[in-house]
């Protein structure tokens, strides 16, 4: 399961929400697609269903909602604001 860093703080509204990197003083804005991860990546979800709910809440395919999630993951990763199984310490 992936792990949002304590070191991330964020706001979510009817437009996206926005992501404070306390530890590197970088803010993002993230879209709703994104928002709704993002948020559900705070709650522990697992991959399965957050793909599940953005299925249901954009009307997109499986692999569709899949593809998107992975290539966000990949970017948060990237980014130190997200461990991954593969990074974990």
């Amino acid at each position: 399961m992936n792990r949002v860093s304590d070191a991330v703080r964020s706001t979510h509204n009817q437009d996206g929400a926005v992501v404070l990197d306390i530890q590197h003083g970088r803010i993002l804005r993230l879209n709703t697609t994104a928002s709704l991860i993002f948020d559900r990546l705070q709650q522990g979800q697992t991959d399965s269903q957050i793909i599940d709910e953005v299925c249901r809440e954009f009307r997109v395919s499986q692999e569709i909602a899949q593809a998107d999630l992975a290539e966000f993951l990949n970017s948060l990763a990237q980014q130190g604001l997200v461990q991954t199984p593969e990074t974990y310490q």
